[in-house]
């Protein structure tokens, strides 16, 4: 058992070690420094740290011998089924990053399907989007999705072939299956990335997400373990060309996964019944702030209801209850990426940008011409929201005759 063992009579009373502890395990008492062995993970940082070299840690676990990574090679996307057996989009979406991450490395790039038997025709069609091989496991027991014969069949195929990087869509299936096969893998695992890049000079994943509830962008690495993972968020990327011809393999693998094994059983699907899906539309019209109060809205509805598309809303509205949460585009609501965004009276936070930034056209309206929004806007109203959209949704109707 690990032990930690303080010299009061070397110790100079310095604190040094208070300050370094990341679990806040050491307090300064009568200037003397005290370990809460409640809080201690013995990870040696203040045995390291300390100038006088008062602290020594006795009796830690040998570590084992570190991985030769470099037997892993190559990029892998997760290819998400949805229930009638088909790819999910974002499933694409990550085949088209994934692509230009293993041209980057000059790997190979490979997907991994899991599901009912008899999907073979449907694993094929990733093929002409640039995925040129696909480890497939099938059996009774892979349909409907769960999540231990799914992480346990994955985790087995990432074992055998060893890639390098592996990509999951950050849905409700993906963020549960991803963090499942990390555990089991005992490797790093970065959520929600809105960035995904290579390092040319040490060949690793650069992860990038928002930090900190959006404040900042944190560029996350795993030089340690492999694989590295990250789940993206849908239309975070664009969906790839396809490459009518292209071709691939399918390379079957066997896992055997027994229902006895699985502790879980899928009784009954509701489906949840909305009307709203912002990450298919083509036009989003979104409230802000800016718009004052709730019934401001309405212009929002008439302007969208006008071009046809979908109404959203940040993340302060949804808050104060002016609008339901399915309408919320943003870091904590939906990523999306239409050819039309229409932001009004929405400022831009980091927060709001990391759902709709890679829109193909945003127009902003806001009366502060120092709006954030303005950095990523392709054209910008200054002023006041509740005066233009009247006006904009008058011209409107008399062009479109409506």
């Amino acid at each position: 058992m690990a032990e930690i063992r303080i010299d009061y009579e070397v110790c100079t009373s310095c604190g040094v070690c208070a300050e370094v502890c990341p679990y806040g395990a050491i307090e300064m008492v009568d200037d003397k420094p005290k370990v809460d062995l409640n809080k201690c993970t013995f990870c040696g940082t203040c045995e390291r740290e300390c100038p006088v070299e008062a602290i020594k840690i006795e009796g830690k676990e040998e570590e084992a011998p570190a991985e030769d990574l470099s037997q892993y090679k190559g990029v892998m996307v997760f290819l998400e089924p949805r229930r009638d057996g088909s790819i999910a989009h974002v499933s694409y979406e990550l085949i088209g990053k994934g692509r230009e991450l293993a041209q980057k490395l000059g790997v190979e790039l490979s997907g991994v399907y899991v599901g009912a038997p008899g999907k073979e025709d449907i694993v094929k069609d990733v093929f002409p989007y640039g995925c040129s091989k696909v480890y497939y496991v099938s059996g009774e027991v892979f349909s409907p999705y769960r999540t231990y014969p799914y992480g346990k069949a994955v985790s087995e195929v990432i074992k055998k072939f060893k890639p390098e990087i592996v990509l999951f869509g950050a849905t409700t299936l993906g963020r549960d299956l991803a963090g499942r096969v990390a555990t089991i893998l005992e490797t790093g695992l970065t959520a929600d990335c809105t960035e995904l890049d290579i390092d040319p000079e040490r060949k690793l994943l650069l992860q990038t997400r928002p930090a900190f509830g959006g404040n900042i962008m944190a560029t996350i690495e795993c030089p340690n373990t492999r694989p590295q993972m990250a789940t993206v968020r849908p239309k975070v990327f664009p969906f790839p060309e396809k490459v009518n011809g292209a071709e691939g393999e399918i390379v079957k693998v066997d896992i055997q996964v027994s229902e006895d094994e699985v502790d879980t059983k899928v009784v009954e699907f509701i489906e949840a019944k909305s009307e709203v899906n912002l990450q298919e539309a083509d036009i989003i019209v979104s409230g802000g702030r800016g718009l004052g109060k709730p019934e401001n809205l309405k212009w929002v509805r008439e302007l969208a209801e006008i071009l046809g598309g979908a109404v959203g809303a940040s993340r302060a509205i949804v808050d104060a209850g002016w609008i339901p949460y399915e309408h919320q585009v943003g870091q904590t609501g939906k990523t999306v990426r239409p050819k039309l965004y229409i932001a009004c009276g929405i400022s831009g936070a980091i927060q709001h940008q990391a759902g709709m930034k890679t829109s193909e056209f945003i127009i902003a309206i806001n009366k502060d011409p120092e709006a954030p929004i303005f950095n990523i806007a392709d054209f910008g109203v200054v002023g006041d929201v509740n005066v233009i959209l009247p006006k904009l949704i008058d011209e409107l109707k008399r062009r479109l005759g409506k």
